[in-house]
C-alpha cells in the first residue's frame, strides 16, 4: 500500500462515499460541504483509491464544529482531527496508524503543539479509544452534544518540536 498522499479532486466522490458509509461515527456530508472542508483543511490525505483518509484542521480554520471550537477555546496551536476512516475491507493493515504518523510529522513541522480529536463515549467506540491511547492521546475533557444524543471524550497528544 502506498504512503499517504494529498487528496485530489478526483478522490472526492470516493471519500464522500466512504465518509457517508460511516456517518454514525463521522457525521454525514453533502458533496459541497466535503469540498469546502477539504479547502479549509490543514491536512487532507488519503491512502490508495479510497482505502483510508484523514482530514484535520488547525487553529486558523473557518470551521463551525462544536468539537473543533472546544479545542480552539483552549489551545493556541493545535491540529484537530475531524475525521479518519478506513474502508472495512482494508482494516488491520496499519493505514490509520500511517495517516496519524504522517499527520504528526506535518503538524510538528508547522510548529503546532498538539494533535487533538474527540471519540464518542456514548455511543461507545472502544476500538477508537484503544487506538488513540496506543498513539499517546490522553483525555482532556468531555461534552454532551445534540441534546444528549451523543457524548464525546476530548483527547490530545502533545507533539515534540520539529528538529
Amino acid at each position: 500500500m502506498t504512503a499517504p498522499r494529498p487528496v485530489a479532486a478526483h478522490d472526492e466522490a470516493t471519500i464522500l462515499a466512504l465518509n457517508n458509509a460511516h456517518a454514525v461515527e463521522l457525521s454525514w456530508l453533502a458533496p459541497e460541504r466535503l469540498s469546502h472542508l477539504l479547502r479549509q483543511a490543514f491536512y487532507a490525505r488519503c491512502i490508495g483509491e479510497g482505502a483510508a483518509f484523514l482530514m484535520a484542521f488547525d487553529e486558523g480554520a473557518d470551521y463551525d464544529s462544536p468539537n473543533y471550537l472546544w479545542f480552539r477555546e483552549r489551545h493556541r496551536r493545535f491540529v484537530y482531527v475531524d475525521r479518519i476512516v478506513v474502508d472495512p475491507a482494508m482494516r488491520k493493515r496499519g493505514l490509520a496508524h500511517r495517516l496519524y504518523e504522517d499527520l504528526f510529522h506535518h503538524a510538528a513541522d508547522a510548529g503546532h503543539d498538539h494533535v487533538v480529536c474527540e471519540v464518542n463515549s456514548d455511543p461507545p467506540n472502544p476500538a477508537s479509544d484503544a487506538f488513540h491511547e496506543a498513539l499517546g492521546f490522553v483525555e482532556v475533557g468531555h461534552a454532551v452534544l445534540h441534546g444528549g444524543a451523543k457524548t464525546v471524550r476530548y483527547l490530545a497528544r502533545p507533539l515534540a518540536p520539529a528538529p
